[in-house]
């Protein structure tokens, strides 16, 4: 834990990207505004980001144009000029979070272990959080709160969801009905799974649950062709908005869901910290590190079979974080074993009260 004297009257937070990340970071904004509601915290994000966390009241935010290339760091540091802070937490490692940080004047920067940092990281740092070798990300970011005395034991998101949004979602979705929310891509090319499995998924939850079956996505090429091959190969039909909806709009939708399937992506995040199910689907990442955070029992994790299969080890035996993104490998994750969790977690919702 770091010696600090007294409370900081200002903390910059450095996470630009990404949702799923960004996301992780939310508990360690809502632990600072519970301890010390009048620290004042500025966040340095992403445009992209901005749009899911502009939600956040009590927050200032500076976007950073990751596109702008020397000159969006000129602009940050002409726009932070004559600042200075007493705590900065800067929970991302990449060359392009590191010069950002090395636009922020304050008296503690804080990062990442020696065993997580990259790109040079720790050189941009005065302190970092204590190292482990095995560890959520949800529990990592959450690190950085209690390293500067914070009690933050567990992650408390209180994500809001503005009523347009859920307006949004009241007047597309039907009601009366237990929704499975398929978000299928990530952003991650080797961690998408085959559309026909979605398809043969989605046709289960809505011949043996009676579910509705909602498709989501941004409007990439990709996103909007591997929807309508879902489409395509479904026997029934699905709600298909993807490319259709906003950041604010994919929150209620996720909010308003009953189960959301998807790889790892921003989606599984955004509806973990919203208090929903998740199937993660994991070949090319090990959910015990980037799963949805309360539902790691519900993933189809084949990452230990892949590590054998792509990388002669066992997981244990390599970095905490590798990614095995070697062509074929979420072929490792069956149909059979996602329909099992799928009818795992719908009896759980029985169980809970929220059958339709």
């Amino acid at each position: 834990m770091l010696p600090l004297k007294s409370v900081p009257q200002s903390i910059c937070i450095v996470r630009l990207s990404a949702l799923g990340d960004v996301t992780h970071a939310v508990p360690v904004l809502r632990a600072i505004q519970r301890s010390w509601p009048q620290t004042r915290v500025t966040w340095i994000c992403a445009a992209l980001e901005y749009k899911l966390l502009s939600c956040l009241e009590g927050v200032r935010f500076i976007v950073l144009d990751k596109k702008g290339g020397w000159g969006a760091y000129l602009k940050l540091r002409r726009e932070l000029a004559g600042e200075s802070f007493d705590v900065m937490l800067q929970m991302q490692t990449s060359a392009r979070a590191n010069l950002t940080g090395a636009c922020v004047k304050a008296g503690i920067k804080l990062g990442w272990d020696k065993f997580r940092a990259r790109d040079f990281h720790r050189f941009f740092m005065t302190h970092s959080i204590p190292e482990t070798r095995q560890e959520h990300q949800v529990q990592g970011h959450l690190s950085f709160a209690r390293t500067i005395g914070l009690d933050a034991p567990e992650p408390v998101w209180d994500f809001p969801v503005s009523d347009e949004a859920k307006a949004f979602v009241d007047s597309t979705l039907p009601a009366g009905k237990q929704i499975l929310l398929i978000s299928p891509c990530s952003s991650h090319p080797s961690r998408n799974w085959h559309a026909d499995r979605y398809a043969a998924v989605a046709d289960h939850a809505i011949v043996h649950h009676d579910m509705a079956v909602v498709l989501s996505g941004g409007p990439t090429d990709l996103e909007s062709a591997t929807g309508k091959a879902i489409q395509q190969a479904m026997k029934n039909q699905p709600i298909n908005l993807i490319g259709k909806d906003t950041l604010p709009q994919l929150a209620a939708l996720l909010e308003r869901a009953d189960l959301v399937l998807s790889p790892d992506a921003g989606p599984v995040h955004l509806a973990n910290a919203l208090g929903t199910a998740v199937i993660g689907l994991h070949a090319s990442t090990w959910s015990l590190r980037s799963g949805p955070y309360h539902s790691l029992d519900l993933c189809v994790d084949k990452f230990a079979e892949a590590a054998q299969r792509f990388k002669g080890k066992s997981p244990q035996e390599l970095r905490w974080g590798t990614r095995i993104e070697a062509p074929g490998v979420m072929d490792l994750v069956e149909t059979d074993a996602v329909i099992e969790r799928l009818d795992f977690a719908v009896g759980r919702l029985k169980d809970q009260g929220r059958s339709n």
